[in-house]
Order: C-alpha cells, then structure tokens, then sequence
C-alpha cells in the first residue's frame, strides 16, 4: 500500500472496486503542507483536495474583514469537487490546521473518472446534498439572534449525530466554534460558563477543545 493511498479513506471513492481505486490512486499528486500554510484560495486552479492526515479549514472571508468558518477538513474529507464541476469559483480559502498529507486531483483527471465511473457520479451527488443539508444547518444557526440559542442548537444537532448522546466531544477548537457560529471566542466562552453554572452541561478537556456532558432535559432552543 502506498504510504497515503487516499482512496481507501475517503467515502467518495472507497465503494469502489479495488482496481477502480488504484487507478484513481495513480492520477493524484502526494503533497505536505506545514501548519498555516494556504493550500488553495480564490484564482487557483480548480482542484479535489482529499485530507490523507491532519487537518484543514475551509472558511470566506465577510465584508468586515473577519473570517466566516464554513467546514473543518478531517483525514477522509475533501474538497474542491463543485469547481471541478464547472460550478462558479467561490471565494473559499483553505488552510492547515496544522502538518497535513493531502491528495490533489487535477480537474481534467477528476472529470474522465466521473465520465468512466457512473457509482463515483451517484455516490458524489449523495455526499453533496448532505453537505448541502450541513450547510442549511450552519444558516440556521447564524440567523438565530441570540449566541446562546445558537450554541444550543449546535449542541443539540451534535447530539443528535451522535446516536442522542449525553457526552460529546466538540470537533473544532473554540475558536473555530466560535468562528463557525459567528460569534468571537470570549462571547462564546461566556455562553458555555453560563450553560455551566445553569448545570445544563458540564465541561472538562483542554482549553482550545471540550468534552460536554449535556443535561438530556435541560437545553431547550
């Protein structure tokens, strides 16, 4: 096995027949990229970015100047297939987290795969609506006045993600989290002390990342 044999990892191309995924395999281009290094930003060409390890961000930046998280990139993510797809370029930025191995597919590549591989084409469209649906969530979330009730609702949505689980790990840093709903860092560590000493969750983990225990009867939105 080759030393990030992407294709194995990520859920648009590990249904796929183990020949299928080899010869997927042998059009991407390997790359490392440091902590905080951009690896693609408005004017590149277009490109499938898979993360193989570490992680990345994909985030716009607002008219105020503040940076609007959008979605984390995780071992097994990806990005970049509606521009691949001829959809307008968006004015996205995506950065490392921090050491990340990622496979690049070049759009003339990712094309004849589709063209030649009608389960890749369903399997893209299947993954795509549920990112659509992720990001009607996140739209939710930033019309809601309040910090408070968004944050709850963002609580309870990873809940219920997790099977109705009690205990739940945040996937982002707090600043992130914050990032991601629009708020800054010092509001929302205000909000989860008040939903402390409300004895609606509690908390315990490091600084930029929490484990939650949420009171099942307790938050309400």
């Amino acid at each position: 096995m080759k030393e990030h044999h992407c294709t194995s990892i990520v859920p648009l191309f590990n249904h796929l027949s183990e020949e299928e995924q080899d010869k997927i395999e042998s059009l991407v281009i390997h790359r490392h990229f440091n902590k905080g290094e951009t690896v693609w930003q408005p004017g590149d060409d277009p490109l499938l970015i898979i993360v193989a390890s570490g992680s990345m961000k994909v985030y716009m930046i607002a008219g105020n100047g503040r940076e609007q998280l959008l979605r984390l990139l995780t071992p097994g993510s990806y990005e970049g297939a509606n521009a691949l797809l001829g959809a307008r370029a968006q004015d996205l930025f995506i950065d490392t987290l921090e050491a990340t191995d990622a496979c690049l597919l070049r759009k003339s590549d990712f094309t004849a795969l589709l063209e030649k591989t009608p389960k890749l084409a369903l399997k893209l469209l299947e993954i795509n609506a549920q990112r659509m649906a992720d990001t009607e969530n996140q739209t939710r979330f930033l019309m809601m006045e309040r910090v408070e009730t968004r944050l709850s609702a963002y609580l309870l949505s990873l809940s219920l993600l997790s099977g109705g689980a009690a205990d739940l790990e945040i996937p982002m840093k707090m600043k992130d989290l914050s990032a991601y709903l629009g708020t800054t860092p010092e509001t929302l560590s205000r909000k989860l002390h008040l939903l402390e000493e409300t004895n609606l969750i509690s908390r315990k983990g490091k600084k930029s990342s929490a484990m939650l225990k949420l009171d099942r009867g307790g938050i309400r939105i």
